[in-house]
C-alpha cells in the first residue's frame, strides 16, 4: 500500500484564513478557518502553486485556477462541482439554472446541497451561485465573504452589474 503524502498550509486572504490541504500531489481542500493557531504548515509544490494562484486571483490577475484537484464527494457532488467550474469569472447563475445544467430541474435542492459541500472554496467557484431573486444565499464561508468575492470579481472584470 502506498504511503499517503499530506501537506497543509494556511493562506491569509483579504477575507480570512484559508486552510489548504494537499494529498498525494493534488489539492483536496481549501476551507475558510477562523482558528489557525494549531495548524502545522508544510511546504509542497502544489501548495506553493495554490498560494501563488490565490495571490494572483486576489490581485485581480487570475480568473481561472489551474491546479491538480481531487475533491472527495459522491459522484453527484463531483458532477455539480465540475459544473460550477464552467461558470465564467464575474458571472453568476441561479440554483435553478445549475439544476437545469445538470439536466434535472427537480435536483435543485440536491444541487444546492452539493454546492454547499464544496471542499475547494474559491478554486471551485460555488460563490457564483445565487438565488432566483438575485439575493445572496448559502455560502459555507459566510455571506460576507460571498459578497466580497462577487464584488471583487465584478471590479476586476469591469462587470459592474454584479455589484450587490
Amino acid at each position: 500500500m502506498d504511503k499517503l503524502s499530506t501537506h497543509t498550509a494556511v493562506y491569509s486572504s483579504p477575507i480570512g484564513f484559508l486552510l489548504l490541504k494537499e494529498e498525494n500531489e493534488t489539492l483536496v481542500s481549501a476551507t475558510f478557518s477562523d482558528n489557525t493557531k494549531s495548524i502545522y504548515s508544510s511546504e509542497s509544490t502544489v501548495l506553493k502553486n495554490t498560494i501563488q494562484q490565490l495571490d494572483e486571483y486576489f490581485n485581480g490577475q487570475r480568473k481561472i485556477f489551474n491546479l491538480p484537484i481531487n475533491a472527495a464527494g459522491t459522484s453527484f457532488q463531483k458532477t455539480v462541482w465540475e459544473e460550477l467550474q464552467k461558470i465564467p469569472f464575474s458571472n453568476t447563475i441561479t440554483y435553478l439554472q445549475l439544476a437545469k445544467r445538470l439536466g434535472n430541474v427537480k435536483s435543485i435542492r440536491a444541487a444546492a446541497s452539493a454546492n454547499g459541500k464544496n471542499p475547494l472554496a474559491i478554486i471551485i467557484p460555488c460563490h457564483r451561485v445565487i438565488s432566483a431573486d438575485g439575493k445572496l444565499t448559502g455560502y459555507a464561508g459566510g455571506l460576507h465573504r460571498k459578497q466580497w468575492l462577487l464584488e471583487h470579481e465584478a471590479n476586476s472584470s469591469g462587470n459592474k452589474s454584479l455589484l450587490f
